[in-house]
């Protein structure tokens, strides 16, 4: 992640496991939980929560996986969810179904 001023960019995340390093096996929906959890990790290292989130990228391998990870995503993102584009594409490492990005704005009080 990186700071410009009063917003943080994330880059990609996938769902890898932060204490193994080793990607989460399973379906799109393990793959989505684990890849929101890492997120939610880095924000909090920036003192920042999903509620400080206004945009959101989301890369699937699979189209069909569309339902699945959305169902998933709506758990992070409650209410007042940000903005979002989801592009169908290749992913770098082939077990990867799925790789998010975000931007949020750090509010100073």
């Amino acid at each position: 992640a990186i700071r410009v001023g009063d917003f943080v960019y994330l880059s990609g995340q996938g769902a890898a496991d932060p204490s193994s390093g080793k990607f989460v096996t399973g379906d799109i929906k393990a793959q989505t939980k684990r890849t929101l959890e890492n997120i939610q990790i880095v924000l909090r290292a920036a003192s920042l929560s999903m509620e400080d989130v206004f945009k959101v990228s989301v890369f699937l391998k699979n189209a069909s996986d569309f339902q699945a990870m959305n169902e998933v995503y709506k758990t992070f993102f409650p209410t007042s969810p940000p903005t979002r584009s989801t592009v169908i594409t290749g992913l770098l490492f082939p077990e990867m179904l799925i790789e998010i990005e975000v931007a949020a704005y750090a509010k100073k009080d």
